[in-house]
């Protein structure tokens, strides 16, 4: 079988959205480019680790070549996820490169690779995922300032998630929930 490559040069839309309450979301990275639509699904986490990353690699790029770091534009992409949302995987390991000559920020995400796979490959699930022939990938060159304005979105989306107990820093459901900072008992968000 052979892989599967969603790829997307100066797509038209690239951002990370959700589906369902805080609490019960689902991540995507969703791109866009004429009447191409690709969703992949992802966890909480990786779309906040990717938004920090780009964040570094733009300041570090910045640095590098003695410019002044891209500002933020007039108006940022709010809108929620374009539908359908079709998922096309479950994101697994991500890359993030610079390419100097073009000027883009390339994205690579690939599909989760179960162990199963991994132990076919005789490898660990990282390099299975980049190695193999037929795990889905999803690359997306943008420019600095639509990398800089996917990251603003992605950390105001995580952030708009469930409040975090400032005693362990887990997150609070409107019933509260059992800190182990208290000893088992229920907090509730001060009122």
């Amino acid at each position: 079988m052979a892989r599967v490559v969603h790829s997307f040069d100066d797509p038209e839309r690239f951002v990370a959205g959700t589906v369902g309450e805080p609490g019960a979301r689902t991540f995507f990275l969703q791109a866009r480019a004429g009447q191409r639509l690709t969703s992949v699904a992802c966890e909480k986490e990786q779309v906040m680790a990717l938004a920090e990353r780009l964040d570094v690699m733009l300041d570090e790029v910045a640095r590098r070549f003695d410019r002044d770091p891209v500002a933020q534009t007039a108006g940022d992409d709010t809108a929620p996820l374009e539908q359908p949302i079709e998922e096309e995987f479950r994101a697994g390991t991500m890359t993030l490169a610079w390419e100097a000559d073009a000027e883009r920020v390339v994205i690579e995400v690939f599909a989760v690779v179960t162990g199963e796979q991994a132990e076919l490959e005789e490898t660990d699930p990282v390099t299975a995922a980049m190695e193999s022939d037929d795990a889905e990938v999803f690359i997306v060159r943008i420019t600095e300032e639509q990398a800089r304005a996917f990251a603003r979105r992605a950390v105001a989306l995580v952030a708009s998630g469930r409040p975090s107990c400032p005693f362990c820093g887990r997150p609070i459901d409107a019933d509260g929930h059992i800190c182990p900072r208290a000893n088992g008992y229920r907090r509730h968000l001060p009122e």
